[in-house]
């Protein structure tokens, strides 16, 4: 029996993590879920949200836009469209981000797709502002 699962991030543009990890949290599409050593395999949608991993006693977290996991063979493989470590995310950035998506979010209708796009700003915006103040805390 493994005492460690790998977790592979990617992107489309680089492998953000590859790594022997002892537990992984990620936001799936119908909830949060855990993986730890020897789990069953499974594939599942990602939501924006956060991901979050043990190696010991020290815990990482990143924020995701989306995308898939694979739990294979224990090996975790999450493919998303944009993934970054805490550490990389550029605050001001992903407060401007989400002020800006406040405001088209007040100035559309409910019903218009602007709106709907608005919204999945704000809440990748809101992701990436929680997993930096997660880093800040340490």
């Amino acid at each position: 029996m493994a005492d460690t699962i790998r977790l592979r991030v990617v992107t489309p543009t680089r492998l953000l993590l590859d790594e022997e990890v002892d537990e992984v949290t990620a936001p799936g599409a119908l909830g949060e879920f855990g993986v730890l050593p020897n789990h069953i395999s499974f594939l599942s949608l990602l939501e924006p949200g956060e991901i979050s991993y043990k190696q010991g006693t020290a815990k990482r977290y990143l924020a995701v836009s989306g995308g898939y996991a694979e739990v294979l063979d224990n090996v975790m493989t999450v493919l998303a469209p944009a993934a970054e470590f805490a550490a990389e995310i550029d605050t001001g950035r992903a407060q401007r981000a989400r002020e800006r998506a406040e405001r088209q979010i007040a100035e559309v209708n409910r019903e218009e797709k602007e709106f709907r796009v608005a919204e999945a700003a704000l809440h990748r915006a809101l992701v990436r502002l929680q997993v930096a103040g997660k880093e800040a805390g340490r």
